[in-house]
């Protein structure tokens, strides 16, 4: 198996857009002018009355925008994003609230919101934060599925193909490899084809982005920790 394309790789066009939107507010006139309001606009709405109505149906790994109340009964509208976090990461959310809140709204922002609306947010606020929830949405699914397929290539790797892989993305050379981890330069050649191949990458670039979308850093990566100096060879010239 080889990654075929990544997420950064497709241009925008390419990219199917959701068009599903999930209101939920406890208000049914709320619900009822914002559905009205989407369908006219050509989306496909959903609306809930409450989180645990949506929790019930969503299937996981849903896509599309959720319009979410802040104040909701029962569950509230944080501890909803906090859910959909784990159960739909792609499903992008607005929050809508009937007075402005400083430290619930930095709260959602800071966990990935796309805006915090106050009721009743005009048709010209609100219809543009929808399109980009939904054109987020979009690119948060290429990119997931782009570090599955990733990860599933990463899995077919031998212990000594990861080894020489994150040497390799670190920046060493074939030589220093093969010196690091006391095998022949030849073997290093060997699994560095195989690591390409598998990995389905064509140049080093490449594999480190592959690399690096999955967190993985090599012995010179940023972050890494230095790596220990060894004693020179042969005889000291003091």
């Amino acid at each position: 198996m080889t990654v075929q394309v990544e997420a950064h790789e497709q241009s925008e066009a390419q990219v199917p857009v959701e068009s599903r939107v999930y209101v939920v507010d406890d208000d049914a006139s709320v619900r009822r002018s914002l559905g009205r309001l989407l369908e006219a606009h050509g989306y496909t709405v959903q609306c809930h009355e409450s989180a645990e109505s949506l929790l019930t149906t969503l299937p996981e790994n849903s896509t599309g925008c959720a319009l979410v109340d802040v104040h909701l009964p029962n569950v509230g509208g944080v501890q909803l994003q906090g859910w959909l976090a784990t159960h739909s990461p792609a499903l992008a959310a607005i929050f809508l609230t009937g007075y402005g809140d400083l430290g619930t709204a930095v709260t959602v922002m800071k966990h990935g919101a796309v805006d915090y609306l106050i009721k009743p947010a005009s048709e010209e606020t609100l219809l543009p934060a929808v399109r980009e929830a939904l054109l987020r949405s979009a690119r948060t699914r290429v990119k997931l599925a782009a570090e599955q397929r990733i990860s599933e290539a990463m899995a077919l790797l031998t212990r000594r193909e990861r080894e020489v892989m994150e040497h390799v993305v670190g920046g060493r050379l074939n030589k220093q490899i093969a010196a690091d981890l006391g095998i022949a330069e030849k073997t290093v050649k060997v699994h560095r084809s195989r690591v390409m191949t598998k990995m389905g990458v064509r140049s080093v670039v490449e594999l480190a982005r592959r690399c690096q979308a999955l967190g993985i850093a090599g012995p010179h990566l940023p972050g890494a920790p230095p790596r220990r100096k060894t004693r020179p060879q042969g005889p000291s010239p003091w």
